[in-house]
Parts: structure tokens; sequence; C-alpha cells
């Protein structure tokens, strides 16, 4: 396989996308699910995609780091491009691709193993033997989600432990620990309490300083705290995008004006 730095021809972009997609389409069957996406992603800025369910969002962010792929009778025509690289491009590696875009689902889903096992465990799949180096990343990649101070005492306890909050931190701690480019997360506060969810919003925030973030949410005020720019979507396509104050306090399309005013959705 082909690695990230020397796959795919480059492509002239502004400097300042680090992401986007180009006529990206995706069929589920006879379902056509995306249509036609043209999205540009800001380089450390924070992303939210908002539209009703069933409209195309996390379908999205899924062909953002290709796990599309694994999806039965699932058919994609476009062009994704990371950093001027095409990503959809067949002799891609697809491990390299998803070690520069990392995931956060919309539950926790650590790994049934310790605090420090989960965050390491990415590095040691992509060969990382050096303990003295794995410490200091570990420790990096959990004071970077905001959680060492929690956990520092309890590296080598079940993350099974933590709470629902800790542990979505630890799912961001192992998304980072492998030092992707781009951070996808998927209604990473859906299952949390306000309290968790707050410390997700903040850590969002922070995030953007070193990461490109992009956010899936049903919640609009979520998206209006933690977002610098908005796609609206709605049946599979991505009908307005803009600064999220701009889509929020004067959308341009009466259809995200109905949304985001609570007229249907």
């Amino acid at each position: 396989m082909v690695k990230m730095e020397n796959m795919g021809k480059n492509r002239k972009i502004n400097k300042i996308n680090v992401m986007e997609t180009n006529k990206l389409n995706l069929w589920y069957g006879e379902n056509h699910a995306l249509i036609d996406i043209d999205i540009k992603f800001q380089k450390n800025k924070v992303t939210a995609l908002i539209g009703p369910s069933g409209c195309g969002k996390s379908t999205l962010i899924r062909c953002l780091n290709r796990m599309n792929d694994i999806v039965d009778n699932c058919r994609i025509t476009g062009k994704i491009f990371l950093d001027g690289k095409d990503i959809m491009e067949k002799n891609m590696d697809a491990v390299e691709i998803r070690k520069k875009i990392g995931m956060v689902f919309q539950k926790p889903n650590p790994f049934p193993k310790s605090v420090y096992e989960n965050v390491a465990y990415g590095p040691k799949i992509h060969g990382m033997r050096d303990k003295k180096i794995l410490n200091k990343l570990v420790e990096k990649s959990l004071r970077g989600a905001a959680l060492w101070d929690e956990v520092k005492d309890r590296l080598n306890d079940s993350a099974m432990g933590l709470s629902g909050g800790q542990q979505q931190r630890l799912c961001i701690a192992r998304a980072i620990a492998v030092e992707p480019d781009v951070i996808l997360m998927d209604e990473p506060c859906s299952a949390l309490d306000p309290i968790s969810t707050n410390k997700i919003e903040e850590l969002i925030t922070e995030l953007k300083k070193n990461y490109t973030v992009i956010i899936v949410t049903h919640n609009m005020q979520q998206a209006a705290r933690v977002s610098d720019y908005t796609g609206f979507m709605y049946l599979g396509k991505l009908i307005e995008f803009g600064k999220t104050k701009q889509i929020f306090e004067n959308p341009h399309d009466k259809l995200t004006e109905n949304y985001i005013t609570g007229r249907f959705g």
C-alpha cells in the first residue's frame, strides 16, 4: 500500500482547507444517500454538520476516513481531498488514512483494557515499541483530552470503570495518540449528562488549536457554541454551508431557516 505522503496526485487547493469533497455521491443499494456533496473543511477550525435524522450527516463523515468501505452494497463516487491528495484513489492505504483522520463515535467505546493500553493501542499498531516514548505519548494524549489529572493514578485500571464522560474523553485521547490531522466526532455528547457535555465542548474548543475538528450534532445550540462553520444537510444534500454566525442568524436558504427555527426536524 502507498503511504499518505506518497499517494495520490497533488491538487492545488487553498492552504487553509485541510479537507474537501468534490461531487461526492454515495448509494446504499438503490438508496442515494449523499448527492453531489461539495464542502471544504478549514484547518484548525471546528465544522458542525446539522440536519434532521437520516439526512446524511453521519454517512458523510464516515466517508471522510473511508469507513463506508466496509459497508456491504455501498457505492461511492467523487473525490475526497486531504491536503490536496485524493484519498479515494484505489492505491491508498485505508489504515494510513484512518491514522490521519481519527474518529470518535456517538457512544463511548473504550476497549476492555486498561486506561493506558487504550491510549497506547494505536501507536503500538503502527509499530511503536519504545516504552519511554509510549509513556510520554500516553500522558500527552490524556492531557490533550483533559483527562490526565483524573486518571494518572488509574492508568492500570480497566477503562470500563470510568464514567461515561471520562470514557468519551479517553476515546478522544485514543484518537489523538496517533497524531491525526483531522478528528471526526459523530454525536459525541448524545449519551452524556450536561456536565460531561460541557467538558467535551470545552475540549473541542481546545482541540482545534492542533487539529481540524468535524462534528455531527443534532443539538443546534451545541453547534452554535463550538463551531466556526456549519453545514445544513437535508435528504442527502448539503443545502447551505457558511460561517456559523451567518447560518444561525442570517441563513440564505429558506429550508435552513425553517430547520433552525424549529418548523421541522
